[in-house]
């Protein structure tokens, strides 16, 4: 009884100390902030992006595959460089700022090889928080008024 009641506190205590991670792979971009802040400057940046794909997400963090660990000079874990990360989420694009963690390399052969990142989410805001957060706890799932929408049917 005693060894219960202990299992049911730390399955409590784990619950809340650990983000739920959500599986789902969604095309992502990643790119760094430009060293001039200039309208020329935030368009090379951006375009100097790597192309992935998130494998899981929750509330406080993010693990993604791309192709390469680095962007012309820079690499997308260490030196505490912020990443900014674009989701394209079945609800709409998602943007947020980001901290990498880790890295992995994975992959069995030179052409599929890949690299598994791992960030921390720094800065998410307004409406893009609204829609992440509503992909972790909706899924897939629209909202019913946004799905009723798409058809050009209102509800009322």
């Amino acid at each position: 009884m005693i060894r219960e009641l202990i299992s049911k506190l730390n399955r409590s205590l784990s619950d809340r100390l650990v983000s739920a991670r959500r599986r789902h792979k969604a095309p992502m971009k990643v790119w760094f902030d430009p060293e001039v802040r200039t309208e020329r400057g935030i368009e090379l940046a951006r375009a100097a992006c790597i192309l992935g794909e998130t494998v899981d997400m929750s509330r406080t963090g993010l693990a993604f595959l791309v192709p390469s660990i680095r962007v012309k000079e820079k690499y997308l874990v260490g030196h505490e460089r912020p990443l900014n990360i674009e989701i394209d989420l079945p609800n709409g694009k998602v943007y947020l700022r980001a901290m990498g963690r880790r890295y992995e390399k994975v992959g069995l052969h030179v052409s599929t090889e890949r690299f598994l990142v791992g960030v921390h989410i720094s800065n998410l805001e307004g409406h893009d928080k609204d829609l992440y957060e509503a992909f972790l706890t909706g899924g897939d799932r629209r909202p019913r008024a946004a799905a009723a929408q798409s058809i050009g049917v209102t509800i009322e």
